[in-house]
């Protein structure tokens, strides 16, 4: 059960913060030891899918009225969907879940982060997100199924790079994260519904509620903090995990 609380923790804040819950999930598998099942995994999403879906409810309510916003954000999350489809199917992705990738890949994009949002701030959702935004966003998207690169980190730099408010940057990531952790969720639900096993579906139900709860207030606090600040201790916090990976990597 500590386990899961821990898992849950870190799927909660990583997720929607700009540093990758994967690469952390695999980290704390690694060098803490801790076991994390495919059912589980689907877990962790499924509770964060849950949370991102009560934060933006009114949002997803005004889909009804501005089904333009709702293709766009179908269309941005299409691309990560299919790839991610034959990564899994392949079993490609399990070639590139390592320590050695998670290294390169954070402190690369962490850079990548800084130089994006030294860009100006001149565009919002409402008057800019156009369909080209929604491609562009939704193509580079499609990087974060390498561990390290992290989904809303590079959702977040793509709209930084197209001059999108911190916020709205944030947000558009947010609400691409709907149909992508829907379909994460969709894609195992059935190992957790059709379970016999109780103290099985017990731990997957713990992870859920937990994952739940840390990621409504990360989405919470990390949409207050880029009202008032910068991106740069995400970056900061990048680089140094990065330089350590490498370290222990390499030496």
């Amino acid at each position: 059960m500590i386990e899961i609380f821990i898992l849950s923790l870190i799927q909660g804040i990583a997720e929607f913060l700009p540093v990758s819950s994967s690469s952390h999930l695999i980290i704390a598998s690694s060098y803490l030891e801790l076991g994390k099942s495919l059912s589980i995994d689907v877990s962790l999403h499924l509770g964060s899918f849950i949370a991102v879906i009560v934060y933006f409810y009114k949002d997803i309510i005004n889909f009804y009225k501005d089904k333009i916003l709702f293709f766009k954000i179908i269309i941005s999350s299409i691309p990560v969907i299919l790839v991610g489809a034959i990564l899994v199917e392949t079993n490609l992705i399990e070639k590139i879940r390592n320590i050695e990738t998670i290294a390169w890949t954070t402190l690369i994009f962490g850079i990548l982060l800084f130089l994006s949002d030294k860009f100006k701030i001149e565009k919002t959702i409402e008057k800019d997100f156009s369909f080209k935004s929604a491609i562009f966003i939704g193509v580079l998207q499609i990087l974060s199924l390498i561990p390290g690169v992290s989904r809303s980190g590079i959702a977040i730099t793509a709209a930084r790079f197209l001059r999108f408010e911190r916020v709205d940057s944030a947000k558009i990531s947010f609400l691409i994260s709907i149909p992508i952790l829907g379909a994460v969720s969709i894609f195992g639900i059935n190992n957790i519904a059709f379970s016999e096993n109780q103290d099985f579906a017990k731990l997957n139900i713990f992870a859920i509620i937990s994952a739940f709860f840390f990621s409504l207030i990360t989405i919470k606090y990390f949409l207050k903090y880029l009202n008032k600040f910068n991106l740069d201790i995400f970056v900061y916090y990048r680089v140094l995990l990065g330089i350590i990976l490498l370290a222990l990597t390499y030496l």
